[in-house]
C-alpha cells in the first residue's frame, strides 16, 4: 500500500490531496492569514494524524471482537519547542462508548494503542529522506 499526501501553495490557494494506493481526496485547509502556506501547521497535523489512527484502529479492532461502538474521542497533545528541534512529550488518550463492559473497553484500548500504525511508525523513529 502507497500512502502520499501533496501540497500545493500560492498566495491564498492551499491545496492538500491525500492518496491511499489509487484513492485520492481532497483535505480542505485554508491558507494562512497572510495569504501564503498553511492556516494548520505540520505539529498539527502530526498529532491530527495520531489521534485518526488510532479512531480507526479502534472501530477495526472493535469489529473483529463484535464490539458495536456509538462514540470515540481521541485527544493527542505534544509540545514543539525552536526552530528545528523534534516534538516530544507526545500523549493521548481515548474515550470509548460501546456495547461492552469497561474491562473490555479497556482492553480494546490497550491492544489497539499496540497495533495502531501511526503510533508503532513513530515509536519506532523512521527515516525521511529529500529526494529530487
Amino acid at each position: 500500500m502507497e500512502i502520499s499526501a501533496t501540497v500545493r501553495n500560492t498566495y491564498q490557494y492551499h491545496s492538500v490531496v491525500v492518496a491511499t494506493n489509487d484513492d485520492s481526496k481532497a483535505v480542505q485547509i485554508a491558507s494562512k492569514a497572510s495569504g501564503y502556506g498553511s492556516s494548520v501547521n505540520g505539529g498539527e497535523l502530526l498529532l491530527m494524524a495520531l489521534a485518526t489512527c488510532f479512531c480507526n484502529d479502534i472501530y477495526r479492532e472493535a469489529a473483529k471482537r463484535n464490539i458495536a461502538i456509538s462514540e470515540v474521542e481521541v485527544v493527542c497533545t505534544g509540545e514543539f519547542g525552536a526552530e528545528g528541534e523534534p516534538g516530544r512529550n507526545f500523549r493521548y488518550k481515548a474515550n470509548v462508548i460501546a456495547d461492552a463492559s469497561v474491562e473490555d473497553i479497556e482492553a480494546l484500548i490497550n491492544y489497539t494503542d499496540g497495533v495502531a500504525e501511526i503510533h508503532n511508525t513513530l515509536r519506532q523513529g523512521l527515516s525521511v529522506t529529500l529526494t529530487n
